[in-house]
């Protein structure tokens, strides 16, 4: 598949490097920047065009005529908008744009509509979604959702004395009588894709698969807390706190967001009439304990700097003990803010890549299953992928122990006719089901990929 990718920031980057893990791709950047698109024809197997973004001859010299799929996410939503429309016009390829500005998130489907856009992408309000769901289940890490929303990935840790402690995966399911299914843990720098004979350990981060209903009564079975909280404190009024304050008000979670600018403090009142809006330096530690930090049930840290959410959400810890959740921009030190222990780390250009590598999967896989929705886990080790099968195939009708998969590959959940199962070896995958699997493998596009 020929693609692509206009403009070379931190989600051209990363688009970049997991695109080109797939050999199939043929990949093409363009960015005014020489030096950035030198580094990566250095550092992967792709091809780069230095020009305007939105010039055509530009696009001509990319090759758009000859583009399966041209991704705009330059800074610039205007420009974005634009490229896609001169790449559709010249080449009739499908496009896919980032528009971030709030003011047009209600004109979104007539941009899509009237460009012809196949894919539009918000960072902000996918962070902002993705931070409300697991502020109304803070016992977890993260939480993914699969079969429109029947279906949940929860990642938690295993605190200290847990009855998980030293437990084998396989004795799970009969000493605590609970549904679920271990699809990942992960320890010091190691993650797994864990088979019955795996003992869990205090300290492990540890991913399962469950429907909401099980999900929750695992968590209260092993004596974790379920319920959602009931305020949060926000530093930074950006777009993300933005659209993060009217998703939790709309559930009637009360919201205070600590701004510095008074400018925006006054728009955010004006959006947000329900939200306590502080016109205040939210880095100022007195500020937030005045603010009442130590008796909040959460806290967010959304400014543009991530030494300060780092250093903020630190500070929290050591006063509160509710619900942490940091928003973090460069990717590049992820391995190091992972051993902070920072409860809930959120990073929007991951969050972005993640929808358009789906997307992308999702317009070259066979007509025998659609990728519905696919998310990465076990900190970005692994994939979890849920296919929609549309018809049989070698895999169909036969027990899941009949089937050879490839190595570090697990069938998690299959849901059928809005029921959710948690496999056994007896279970079979029917046409029509919808099957989630989790995968350390790159580029599985079709659920037949799955088998060796």
């Amino acid at each position: 598949m020929n693609i692509i990718i206009v403009g070379c920031g931190k989600v051209g980057q990363k688009l970049a490097e997991k695109l080109s893990q797939e050999k199939e791709n043929n990949i093409t950047v363009v960015d005014l920047r020489r030096s950035v698109i030198t580094d990566l024809i250095n550092q992967y197997d792709i091809m780069g065009v230095c020009g305007s973004c939105s010039s055509l001859d530009t696009l001509l010299d990319a090759g758009v005529k000859e583009a399966d799929i041209l991704i705009a996410v330059t800074g610039s939503d205007e420009v974005n908008l634009l490229t896609c429309l001169i790449a559709k016009k010249a080449g009739g390829c499908q496009t896919v744009a980032r528009v971030r500005k709030p003011e047009y998130a209600k004109e979104l489907h007539l941009f899509k509509e009237d460009l012809g856009l196949a894919l539009i992408i918000n960072p902000e309000f996918t962070a902002a979604t993705e931070i409300a769901r697991v502020l109304r289940f803070p016992s977890a890490i993260q939480i993914d959702t699969f079969a429109k929303g029947r279906a949940e990935i929860l990642k938690f840790r295993i605190p200290e004395n847990s009855m998980l402690n030293n437990m084998l995966i396989r004795d799970i399911h009969k000493k605590i009588e609970c549904d679920i299914l271990v699809c990942g843990v992960e320890r010091d720098d190691m993650a797994f894709i864990p088979g019955g004979d795996f003992v869990l350990k205090s300290g492990d981060n540890i991913s399962i698969v469950a429907s909401i209903k099980n999900g929750t009564k695992f968590f209260k079975q092993i004596g974790i807390k379920t319920n959602r909280v009931k305020d949060t404190m926000i530093v930074g009024g950006g777009a993300t706190a933005y659209y993060l304050a009217k998703q939790l008000l709309a559930t009637g979670i009360k919201v205070k967001i600590i701004e510095q600018n008074p400018e925006r403090c006054v728009e955010l009142c004006s959006l947000l009439p329900k939200a306590s809006i502080i016109n205040s330096d939210g880095t100022d530690n007195r500020v937030l304990l005045e603010e009442g930090l130590e008796y909040a049930e959460s806290f967010v840290s959304l400014t543009n700097i991530d030494e300060e959410n780092i250093l903020l959400s630190l500070f929290a810890k050591s006063k509160m003990k509710g619900k942490l959740v940091t928003k973090i921009n460069r990717i590049a030190y992820d391995d190091v803010i992972s051993g902070l222990d920072l409860d809930t780390t959120i990073y929007p250009k991951n969050i972005t890549a993640e929808y358009i590598v789906k997307f992308v999967r999702a317009k070259k896989n066979s007509i025998g299953s659609n990728i519905e929705t696919m998310h990465m886990i076990l900190d970005g080790k692994a994939e979890a992928i849920e296919f929609r099968v549309n018809e049989a195939s070698s895999l169909t009708n036969k027990t899941l122990e009949e089937l050879n998969l490839k190595d570090n590959t697990l069938i998690t959940c299959i849901i059928r006719q809005g029921k959710v199962i948690m496999p056994r070896g007896k279970d079979v995958i029917l046409p029509q089901d919808t099957v989630i699997v989790v995968t350390t493998n790159i580029g599985f596009k079709d659920i037949t990929d799955i088998l060796l």
